[in-house]
């Protein structure tokens, strides 16, 4: 508990004395996204720990450490972040916060190492949980198959506890890479269509008598 207190009276005092990007306590662990999560039920799964940090950015990687002979969770884990500049948004908004009666230790995390093979408990879990690239052509097509064609296509396990949860993602990422490619062709046509107009236009003040 004193070591969240602390992280909220730091928090405080930045934001009275105005303290700009550059010069914050957070800076220090700006070539690190990960944060340590203390204090989490121990019920929780890694999918039930990704859906509440995701709210702050896209999670990549999870790590609940878990007991080596009952495989229990211990209530803490370490946790990755696509962009690290979510592992502020993180430690700002989720330290402290309670989640099912207990309150989350939220902090950043400065030299992380992946467990080695050898190390790895056995009932540790240590999870990817990135989603796999979208392939060329796949864009636009996740929700038009069943969904063992799609976590296929996508390499996720379907007996994976997590794969509903990463085909999922999969999807929400599909719709956004079409948007994204259609909003990019819509952007050339408006282009095109304001460069003819203006050929037009000037064609049309050359042919006017003086």
């Amino acid at each position: 508990m004193n070591a969240i207190q602390e992280i909220r009276r730091i928090n405080a005092s930045e934001l009275r004395q105005g303290v700009g990007q550059g010069a914050s306590w957070h800076d220090e662990y700006r070539d690190s996204a990960y944060v340590y999560v203390g204090g989490l039920p121990f019920d929780l799964t890694e999918g039930d720990v990704i859906c509440v940090f995701s709210q702050f950015g896209e999670v990549v990687n999870i790590n609940l450490v878990r007991d080596k002979e009952t495989g229990k969770s211990k209530g803490y884990a370490f946790l990755q972040y696509e962009d690290q500049r979510s592992t502020v948004l993180a430690v700002d908004n989720l330290n402290g916060a309670k989640l099912l009666g207990r309150a989350l230790r939220v902090d950043h995390v400065k030299n992380y190492r992946q467990p080695k093979q050898g190390d790895e408990l056995p009932a540790e879990r240590v999870l990817n949980a990135a989603p796999q690239p979208l392939q060329p052509g796949a864009v636009g097509e996740a929700d038009d198959d069943d969904d063992e064609a799609v976590m296929q296509k996508a390499g996720i396990d379907p007996e994976d506890p997590m794969a509903a949860y990463y085909l999922k993602k999969y999807k929400r990422r599909a719709r956004r890479a079409e948007k994204e490619a259609a909003g990019s062709g819509s952007s050339a046509r408006d282009r095109r269509h304001r460069r003819d107009r203006r050929r037009r236009a000037e064609g049309g003040r050359s042919r006017s008598p003086a």
